[in-house]
């Protein structure tokens, strides 16, 4: 029997040991805080981040990364990004010899500028072969409920591939598709938080749809050109771990991002909004280092460029919106 440990009690991380224990996947979540441990092990709750949520029996939950890794086939990590690298170097003597490391991560590391799959390979030393991503447009608030999702499993070994898409297959309710290109998965899923924070300060800012159809394409561009600049297949960016998230991650209320962009909009401060935000808007930390990585590159992204300005130098939400329609238009070239 196949067997998965998952790092992580978040909504994010609990939704998919939810969903691979429900595709008969011997799975265990790890957790550090031993009372949600506790009630995910006993009552099959999560109370903190998925309230009123029953959980499959079979589900484990443990304090011991030791004996969560014990046997997995597939780790999966779904911690905050910026937290991966010393986390994964505490469980690192504890992992399986041909364990499949899979990220449910969405941002960029902040100082290195990596990509979380770059992260893994580096700290737990290992092949970009054992190495997976998942991605895509995942509101947990719609999976929780039963209502049907779609994601994107991205590795560049076709076996590992196969493997994974069958450990997180729940038909009608939850499908997998997958994709070789794991450096466009990863880009669409961490660029698109960055965006969603733009688009949900103009709606607080009490901005209409075309602004918003506006962010939303021009933001889907500037992911376009880094993930050309950084060598990721351009077709990726129209499908579901491109278009898809971008589009369910700027226009849902459930977007983590999206509130936390909305909340600025509407005149709260970054502290305020921190204090009133349960969850990790992975866009908040993420966006430095994606205008980081993009100037590296030598990659124009205006909407980073305010979106950093706003949550981190104290640019205010209508000083952005001058500054980006302030710009000299450029050619509009294929949409981009």
């Amino acid at each position: 029997m196949t067997k998965a440990a998952v790092f992580g009690t978040g909504s994010w991380g609990t939704t998919f040991a939810m969903i691979l224990a429900r595709a008969g996947v011997r799975t265990t979540l790890w957790g550090r805080r031993p009372e949600i441990v506790e009630a995910i092990d006993r009552r099959h709750e999560n109370p903190d981040y998925l309230p009123g949520v029953l959980l499959p029996e079979t589900l484990r939950a443990t304090t011991d990364p030791a004996r969560a890794l014990d046997g997995a086939d597939f780790v999966v990590l779904g911690v905050p990004s910026q937290t991966l690298r010393e986390n994964l170097t505490l469980w690192k003597p504890h992992l399986p010899d041909d364990a499949v490391l899979v990220s449910l991560m969405k941002g960029i590391e902040l100082g290195t500028t990596k990509r979380m799959s770059e992260v893994i390979c580096e700290v737990a030393e290992v092949p970009q072969e054992r190495v997976a991503v998942v991605s895509g447009p995942n509101l947990v608030g719609e999976i929780v409920r039963g209502q049907p999702a779609a994601t994107v499993v991205a590795c560049p070994d076709e076996r590992t591939l196969e493997r994974l898409q069958e450990a997180c297959h729940v038909p009608p309710w939850f499908r997998p598709y997958t994709n070789p290109d794991v450096v466009g998965v990863e880009l669409g899923g961490a660029v698109k938080n960055v965006i969603a924070l733009a688009v949900g300060v103009a709606v607080g800012m009490g901005m209409g749809d075309n602004v918003a159809a506006m962010l939303m394409t021009r933001g889907l561009a500037e992911i376009s050109r880094l993930g050309a600049a950084l060598g990721a297949d351009p077709h990726t960016f129209a499908g579901l771990a491109g278009m898809g998230d971008l589009v369910a991650t700027c226009t849902s209320p459930l977007s983590r991002n999206r509130t936390f962009g909305e909340n600025l909009g509407k005149g709260m401060t970054l502290a305020e909004v921190v204090a009133v935000t349960k969850q990790t808007a992975e866009g908040v930390k993420s966006c430095e280092s994606v205008l980081e990585l993009a100037r590296k590159h030598d990659v124009e992204m205006p909407i980073t460029e305010v979106v950093v300005g706003v949550v981190h130098d104290g640019m205010t939400p209508e000083e952005a919106g001058v500054l980006l329609m302030s710009r000299t238009p450029k050619p509009e070239r294929y949409g981009v």
